[in-house]
């Protein structure tokens, strides 16, 4: 059900000698005279998949694709292609998604071609092969949404002989997805609907079904997606057991071998600590407060996705309900309305001035809960660590310098390393050290779902609204909502009425914004409605002034092929545009 654990000596060791370095470094090494000859030696080359899976620039760092899109701003590590301004053919990150992707496709064709011929069991054989059918179907999968059409590379290609010589020309995008679908076949022919407790994270059949359904939704075969995602929904012909988790913020803090049967696909962690392994998202997500954080918020939650939350009642938020006059207001209007002083210290709040501080925070409390779940709201507390790892509570509070103090991360309240008014993320940010769990803060040890009933649910919304089926969309909707507390649409009240197709389109359209929060779903999201143009705009703080400009070029719809494939490949072409 969940990303199997993976540990980096074992897996690096396995196949292609340098993970750090891929330039023609061939990713089959292993004789197959020494290895391929055992149900360990399977094994063992499965899990060598899935550490590139895992890899950062492959799909180890997908939560940070929200910077990209409007529920967040940031400074790494997409700042080129999230402002527009410096996106090309150089940008460092197209050019290593590229890399660690194909790395993933070599590694699996390793897979797929050699345990074909292995002396053991058809069973293990058709697992494993299932395995890599999948994960190649997921990192094509992902290529075809970035770049369209690309260089295809099955199991005939032995990396090993060809990897100075690959010349393949790019693919259109309707026979990369054909090839994506036809590994998906295959793997859910193939793979278990789940895995004894020693072998518990590789991927499943319903994995298989869920990656399935999403394939064809991106591409508009609403049917076909019903049917995928209605398998594992609804049990159709296995019984998958997948269920929401009860509490939607336990679901992003599982660690220490806590599980879900929400997840359905994901990245797990074995511990936080120096000898463990486990995704590095505090880097990206944590404040300076943050185990001893040396820069911190690098992501930040957006002003748009704050103020994006319903109140409890399902009614559109309007800061001007709270502050009459305040949607118009200047920024320095806003500043005396928001903020207060502290002393030179950082230990106390010394002046409200101006700010009802309950007020601002009954501005945020009173809304749907995943709001405060997913964000640190101004005036509200944040347990982190104090200039040790030892567990210290912080306060973030909105400071005027020019009446006081200014945060210090070391002492009682939070501080933006960009010097930013912005929010802070508290979805995937552990608190203290864990009781000592967690002790170096690279290491997030919180499991990570890459694929999660949520989703899957408002996925089949989506798939039975643009089928005809609003009413059956509703339904799925409302499960994601009753999780939180959140009343239903079309329950009673008129402003949770949503008749027809377009307003229960733009009712999951925003669930997913709520839900997903955080999740590196959002940028893909409204690339395939369309929407990546009408939804990016500068970003400004929380009073409105501006922290960095933004802009969009119809060419940002398909990424450029990176430079230095263009160098290498003669036969590749450029993306339109670029």
């Amino acid at each position: 059900m969940k990303t199997i654990y993976m540990a980096p000596l074992t897996a690096l060791a396995l196949l292609a000698s340098g993970c750090e370095d891929l330039d023609y470094v061939p990713a089959d090494q292993m004789s197959g005279q020494t290895f391929w000859q055992t149900e360990e030696h399977a094994r063992q080359a499965a899990v060598g998949m899935y550490a590139a899976m895992k890899a950062p620039w492959c799909f180890g760092m997908e939560f940070t694709f929200d910077m990209c899109s409007d529920l967040a701003d940031g400074v790494s590590p997409w700042a080129d292609v999230a402002r527009g301004t410096s996106f090309s053919s150089a940008s460092g990150g197209v050019q290593n998604h590229w890399q660690y992707l194909y790395e993933l496709v070599h590694r699996a064709n390793t897979v797929i071609r050699n345990v074909a011929s292995m002396p053991i069991s058809r069973e293990t054989i058709d697992r494993v092969t299932g395995e890599a059918k999948f994960l190649r179907a997921m990192a094509y999968f992902r290529m075809l949404n970035c770049w369209g059409g690309v260089p295809y590379y099955d199991e005939s290609c032995d990396i090993n002989a060809e990897f100075a010589n690959l010349k393949a020309p790019r693919c259109i995008p309707d026979e990369l997805r054909w090839h994506i679908l036809d590994d998906l076949r295959e793997a859910i022919d193939k793979l278990p609907v789940e895995w004894d407790a020693a072998d518990l994270g590789r991927a499943t059949k319903g994995a298989a079904y869920a990656l399935r359904g999403k394939v064809y939704l991106y591409n508009g075969q609403w049917g076909d997606a019903v049917s995928d995602f209605e398998e594992i929904v609804y049990n159709k012909t296995n019984n998958y057991g997948y269920e929401l988790h009860g509490d939607y913020n336990e679901l992003f803090r599982l660690y220490n071998g806590k599980h879900s049967p929400e997840m359905i696909f994901s990245i797990q962690s074995i511990d936080g600590n120096v000898a463990g392994y486990a995704l590095d998202i505090v880097s990206y997500f944590g404040n300076k407060s943050t185990m001893r954080l040396i820069a911190g918020n690098a992501i930040v939650p957006s002003t748009t996705l704050a103020d994006m939350y319903e109140n409890l009642d399902g009614t559109p938020f309007n800061w001007d309900d709270v502050f009459p006059g305040f949607n118009a207001a200047s920024s320095e209007e806003r500043r005396r309305l928001l903020s207060v002083a502290i002393d030179q210290g950082s230990t106390m709040v010394t002046n409200t001035l101006d700010c009802d501080t309950s007020k601002v925070m009954d501005a945020y409390r009173l809304r749907d809960p995943r709001l405060c779940l997913n964000i640190i709201t101004p005036y509200s507390h944040y347990l982190g660590t104090d200039a040790g790892s030892s567990p210290r509570d912080k306060q973030f509070v909105l400071a005027d310098p020019s009446k006081g103090g200014a945060p210090m991360e070391a002492m009682a309240f939070i501080r933006n390393s960009e010097g930013w008014n912005s929010y802070f993320w508290r979805k995937w940010i552990p608190t203290g050290n864990l009781d000592g769990y967690w002790g170096e803060y690279t290491r997030t040890p919180y499991e990570f779902p890459l694929i999660r009933l949520g989703d899957v649910l408002l996925m089949l919304a989506e798939a039975y609204n643009e089928s005809g089926f609003p009413d059956k969309a509703v339904t799925e909707l409302n499960k994601v909502r009753g999780r939180v507390g959140m009343p239903g649409i079309n329950s009673g009240e008129a402003w949770l009425a949503a008749e027809g197709h377009d307003a229960v389109a733009e009712r999951i359209r925003r669930e997913r914004a709520f839900e997903l929060a955080g999740e590196g779903q959002r940028y893909w999201d409204l690339r395939r409605w369309g929407m990546l143009e009408s939804t990016v705009k500068d970003a400004t703080d929380i009073f409105g002034d501006l922290m960095y400009t933004r802009s969009y070029q119809p060419r940002h719809e398909l990424w450029p092929v990176p430079l230095v494939e263009l160098d290498r490949n003669p036969n590749l072409v450029q993306t339109p545009g670029w």
